[in-house]
């Protein structure tokens, strides 16, 4: 897909702004929403998911699924199988990488929504390859910063405002799910004791991510990641709608 993408139907899903049109925008469902400021504030730790996205409009987030990941009040380290596992089950569901692999969203637990030298690294080395990307980053204090990118044509990056869109449909707040859904695969760490605060490093498995992909996709070199969720996937024609 590139900047634009076919959704099932034969419907378009556009991320660029046309004549007369506004810029796009980052959209959250109300449901969305909620259970993001949840994750938030559960406790004093950052805490990162994907979004998953509407097939008709890939900038309108219907939900954040979490994967197993160790969070302190500065890092995030996801868990190189349980990414794997939400591939799986998302491509099951019938959806394509593009609703729920090109959108990275995490808290910060400050005031400030301002991404760190390491989060606009890691963003890059994670999806830097991708047709198009999002990083959203959503502080306690209620400050948000949105930037798109894309990765095709002479590529760049710029800043996209987020909103909340009521004018969809989206089910009533669920707490309880969003509690067992945290307590499943959020684990807290208290940072080294005498150390600053940064993110750790973490290799993912390249050779779990072929078994996955079923070796449709261009890897490259990137076995040494600052984040373990780096599914630089490409897709193919030859590999069908999802994988």
């Amino acid at each position: 897909m590139g900047a634009e993408g076919k959704s099932k139907g034969g419907k378009t899903s556009s991320l660029q702004k046309r004549d007369g049109e506004k810029p796009p925008a980052l959209r959250f469902t109300p449901y969305a929403w909620a259970k993001l400021l949840y994750l938030r504030d559960r406790d004093d730790s950052e805490v990162g998911g994907l979004a998953v996205t509407s097939a008709e409009d890939l900038l309108l987030v219907n939900d954040i699924r979490l994967v197993l990941q160790y969070c302190t009040p500065a890092s995030v380290r996801f868990d190189d199988h349980s990414v794997a596992d939400l591939f799986d089950e998302q491509v099951d569901a019938g959806l394509r990488p593009a609703q729920f692999a090109r959108i990275w969203v995490h808290t910060h637990p400050g005031r400030s929504a301002r991404p760190s030298r390491t989060d606009a690294k890691t963003w890059l080395r994670c999806f830097g390859r991708t047709d198009w990307s999002v990083m959203f980053i959503l502080a306690r204090g209620g400050q948000t910063y949105a930037r798109l990118r894309f990765g095709v044509g002479p590529g760049g990056s710029f800043p996209i405002p987020a909103e909340v869109d009521f004018s969809c449909p989206f089910p009533a707040a669920d707490f309880d799910a969003w509690e067992r859904e945290y307590r499943r695969y959020v684990r807290t760490e208290a940072p080294p004791l005498g150390r600053p605060q940064r993110r750790v490093p973490s290799e993912w498995n390249v050779d779990l991510f072929r078994e996955v992909a079923g070796g449709c996709g261009d890897l490259g070199d990137n076995r040494s990641s600052e984040s373990p969720f780096l599914y630089q996937y490409h897709e193919r024609e030859d590999c069908g709608p999802s994988f």
